[in-house]
């Protein structure tokens, strides 16, 4: 059956489309501890973002999520090489919550991070664990965002942690990466009742109609596009939002234009 979708056909025509400058919410450049990635240098995850349109990436470098001074310093240095294609999230690990402390304070001085990053699934430390209030309260003041790992029935990052941090930082725009996969109705609920909570698609992809079911009970101005670049390929994941059974206007919003309104401030 053809996909009546306009913006779909100009994609498939070209493999971009010009009116769709697509943002990725959540890559992770540098090689990584467990898998060997063949493009997971800045550049090469450039190249493979011009191939599919991507104007944009967050990013956090995968050293950061562990040896956070090196890592961040990593990520630092490929915003600078390429600030027109790149902003960064500040890892942190909660282990080591004195180290949280002094990154948070030193936060202002890295140029082109829009907020941190939480992966409380590997840190096997919960998101609402007291190490984690610093990186909280400070992107509660300053209107920060924070890019959440979040696993459907975690002990450390579920939709269930996710809540009393949404009601408890306003301020913050807490990103739900992977929408507390499996537990799509809680997470969506969450997007729904809370305006600084939103659904990234990450590794959602899969299972079938989700991305459809995301959109009718969040609206598609609460879903974000990200791929964990090098992990998925952008032309698999736009391919996938492109094929769901929504709007033009839906793929907008969920390609690039709530990303643009969340970075705006940033500079974006």
């Amino acid at each position: 059956m053809t996909n009546p979708s306009v913006l779909a056909q100009e994609f498939f025509a070209h493999g971009r489309a010009a009116e769709c400058p697509v943002i990725d919410m959540h890559t992770h450049p540098g090689p990584y501890s467990a898998i060997y990635f063949p493009n997971a240098t800045p550049e090469r995850m450039i190249e493979t973002m011009d191939r599919s349109g991507v104007r944009l990436m967050c990013a956090v470098s995968h050293a950061a999520l562990v040896e956070t001074a090196r890592g961040n310093a990593y990520t630092e240095a490929i915003v600078r090489k390429y600030p027109d294609r790149v902003r960064a999230y500040l890892g942190l690990n909660p282990n080591y919550p004195e180290r949280v402390r002094a990154e948070v304070a030193d936060f202002e001085n890295h140029a082109g991070f829009v907020g941190f990053k939480f992966l409380a699934d590997y840190h096997r430390v919960p998101i609402t664990d007291e190490a984690y209030v610093p990186a909280l309260e400070y992107a509660h003041e300053r209107k920060l965002l924070i890019l959440i790992h979040t696993w459907g029935r975690s002990a450390y990052d579920s939709p269930d942690h996710v809540e009393p941090l949404a009601k408890r930082y306003p301020g913050a725009t807490l990103l739900m990466a992977h929408c507390g996969y499996g537990e799509w109705d809680k997470s969506i609920r969450l997007a729904v009742e809370y305006p600084n909570v939103y659904l990234e698609i990450t590794g959602t992809h899969n299972p079938r109609g989700i991305i459809e079911k995301m959109v009718r009970g969040a609206g598609s101005e609460k879903v974000l596009y990200g791929t964990d670049l090098p992990w998925f390929d952008p032309h698999y994941v736009i391919g996938c939002v492109l094929c769901a059974r929504i709007t033009d206007e839906d793929r907008h919003n969920i390609l690039h234009r709530n990303a643009e309104r969340l970075l705006q401030p940033f500079g974006v």
